[in-house]
Formats: structure tokens, C-alpha cells, sequence
């Protein structure tokens, strides 16, 4: 909304600030984190009034967590979405589709976890909205953002898949494209929604995965960059960088609350809201598959719950001692800020692979 005023102004250089990108995504950033340092605490405050016994802790979970972490509200996600939504609408060029195509995604997934999270503490207990509901709208909301991305994408490009590290290599996915879209969109939803069991353990890889998608954004949105990496050129993506640095203001402002001991959980509100986002920026972009590097701390949380599952059916025994696998750790007797902190760094170490997808052709 701000990069109109240099259209209604003659001030000058500093109004030619909002024409740049970099500037505006640097604003984006503080009015989000601000955003959260001030309604951060009355929002907490709101929730625990509203949730008396806070968010309902799984019984067949690690029992610490039937002690630590009970009475703690949820519903933190609003928190993220508030700053991460406002932010962007602020700084953001609203002419440009793919802004508007996240954040459709984004508020989307937002309701759905908010439903789920309000089903759970009205009737406090664990079962929420059913699952054969979530997906059924979560998919719908991918295939819109599907049909969206293809719509959005220049010719050369639409309906393709694009392969990372090999150069100008294309495959024609024609009408799969948009199912395509719908498992990166919905499964990078749930993959950030089973992540989130730990304090702080969730927020912090979508924040550095959301980074590591927005270099990529500003890169492959801009025609030189796409030059010399040897990239696809994917016109209008750059503006997604004010979207993530947005995302990475609102996702600083919660951790404020979140670290370990949380004061809030961000709830299925969040988790699903804030992975939606990274899966429907992946595809903005053209860079699925990378997504499933930069995200691959997600993947392992998601294939482990998977393989748990499909395991126990067959054989009737484990293969962790816990799903999804931080659990696993917490079995071993691993502390969880240990779990936590050695989690980011993984998430770090695989966004930096990600990134380094771009120059290697």
C-alpha cells in the first residue's frame, strides 16, 4: 500500500525509497515485529481468560508434557497472522498476484486451524475438527492456489516443473501441475503442523526456511539475477520478499513469547497457516523440489510419522519410540532445548544446501 505514495508525491528521494523492494521488505520487518512486541502480551492475557485450562496436552505424548505444559492458551498463531498479514498489506505491491496468492493460502489455512484449535479448547479435548474436513478444505484451498500459480506463471513456464541443479531442464507436468501444487501446498502444511510439539521448535525452521524461499523469490523475480544463476525467470515473484520478511518479523515477535518455557503455543492456527505459506511460495517460484531441501526438516518430521504408522500396521511394533521423531529424542532422554537448538541448526544446514541449488549448474 506504501509503494503508492510514490505515485501521489513529489517528495523526492525519500519517497523513491518505497519504489525498492529491499527497502520496503526492511519495513515490512520492523512493523511486523513490532506488531508482536505490542499485542503479543495482551493477546496472551486474552487467551488465558478465554482458555481456562489452555491448550489440551495429548495423553498418549510424553508425560513431562501433562506437567510442563499444561495451562498453557494457544491459538498464538493469530499473533503471527495479525503482524505477517498486516505487514504485507502495508508494504507490499497489492497489483502483484502473487502476493495476493499466498496470502489467500495463508488466511486460508489460518481458519482452518483456528476452527481446529477453537474445536479442541471449547471441548477441551485433543480431537478438533476432523481430519477428513481439514483436508478436504486444505486441498481445496491448494487447488485454488493451483490453478492460481498457473494462471500467474509466463507461458514457458506454466504447468512445468522445473529441476534444480540441472540447467534450463523442464518437465511438463500439463494437468498434474495442479494436484502437484496441492501436495506441496497441503503436505507442507501438515509437515509444519506435526513440528510443532516443542517450544519454539517449529517457529524458528519456518523462519529460516521462509528466508531461504525469499532469496529465492528476490532471485529468480529479477531478470539479471536469472541471468547469471542460470535460473528461470518467474516475473513478479521478487515482491514475495516483502511477504517473507513479513513472515520473519511476526515469526520473531511470537518466539519472543514462545521460547522455552512458552508462554503461548501457536496452535494449528499457526503451524498450518505458516506452512501453507511455505509450500504455496515454492510454487510461486518454481522451486518444489528445492522447498523439499530447504524444508527437509519438516519432511523427517512428516515421514517419520508415516513410516511409525504404516510400520506398527504391518508388524504391530515401533520403529521410534515416539512419533513424530522429536519425540523420539525426548524418549532418549535428550533435554528439549538440546532437541531444539540441534534442530535449528539442521533446519539452517539444509536451507543453506537449498540456497546453494541456485548456483549449482
Amino acid at each position: 500500500m506504501l509503494y503508492w505514495l510514490t505515485g501521489l508525491s513529489d517528495g523526492g528521494d525519500f519517497f523513491n525509497l518505497f519504489r525498492y523492494i529491499t527497502f520496503r521488505a526492511g519495513g515490512a520487518f520492523f512493523t511486523a515485529l513490532i506488531f508482536g512486541f505490542l499485542f503479543g502480551r495482551p493477546l496472551i492475557n486474552l487467551l488465558r481468560r478465554k482458555q481456562s485450562n489452555g491448550q489440551p496436552i495429548r495423553e498418549d505424548g510424553p508425560q513431562s508434557h501433562l506437567e510442563t505444559k499444561k495451562g498453557t492458551p494457544t491459538m498464538g498463531g493469530v499473533l503471527i497472522l495479525g503482524a505477517l498479514l498486516l505487514a504485507t498489506i502495508l508494504w507490499a505491491r497489492l497489483d502483484n498476484g502473487f502476493v495476493w496468492m499466498v496470502m489467500f493460502v495463508t488466511a486460508g489455512f489460518g481458519l482452518i486451524g483456528f476452527a481446529d484449535d477453537y474445536a479442541k479448547v471449547s471441548k477441551n479435548n485433543v480431537a478438533g475438527v476432523s481430519g477428513t474436513i481439514r483436508l478436504g478444505l486444505g486441498f481445496a484451498i491448494a487447488a485454488t492456489a493451483g490453478f492460481w500459480a498457473q494462471y500467474l506463471h509466463p507461458d514457458p513456464l506454466a504447468g512445468q516443473l522445473a529441476l534444480p541443479v540441472f540447467k534450463d531442464t523442464l518437465i511438463n507436468l500439463g494437468w498434474f501441475f495442479v494436484p502437484f501444487a496441492m501436495i506441496v501446498i497441503v503436505g507442507s502444511a501438515n509437515a509444519v503442523n506435526l513440528t510443532d510439539g516443542l517450544d519454539g521448535l517449529a517457529i524458528m525452521p519456518v523462519m529460516i526456511a521462509a528466508g531461504a524461499l525469499g532469496v529465492i523469490a528476490y532471485a529468480v523475480g529479477r531478470v539479471d539475477f536469472t541471468e547469471y544463476l542460470d535460473v528461470h525467470y518467474v516475473p513478479g515473484t521478487g515482491e514475495l520478499l516483502i511477504f517473507v520478511a513479513a513472515l520473519f518479523g511476526g515469526g520473531l515477535g511470537f518466539l519472543w513469547y514462545n521460547a522455552p518455557p512458552a508462554a503461548v503455543f501457536m496452535g494449528d492456527t499457526g503451524s498450518l497457516a505458516l506452512g501453507g505459506a511455505l509450500g504455496s511460495a515454492a510454487v510461486a517460484t518454481k522451486h518444489e523440489l528445492v522447498w523439499a531441501v530447504i524444508g527437509g526438516l519438516f519432511v523427517v518430521e512428516a515421514l517419520s510419522v508415516i513410516i511409525q504408522v504404516l510400520y506398527y500396521k504391518r508388524t504391530g511394533k515401533r520403529v521410534f519410540l515416539m512419533a513424530p521423531i522429536h519425540h523420539h529424542f525426548e524418549k532418549k532422554g535428550w533435554a528439549e532445548p538440546q532437541i531444539v537448538i540441534r534442530f535449528w541448526i539442521i533446519a539452517l544446514i539444509l536451507a543453506l544446501i537449498g540456497l546453494a541449488t541456485l548456483k549449482v549448474r
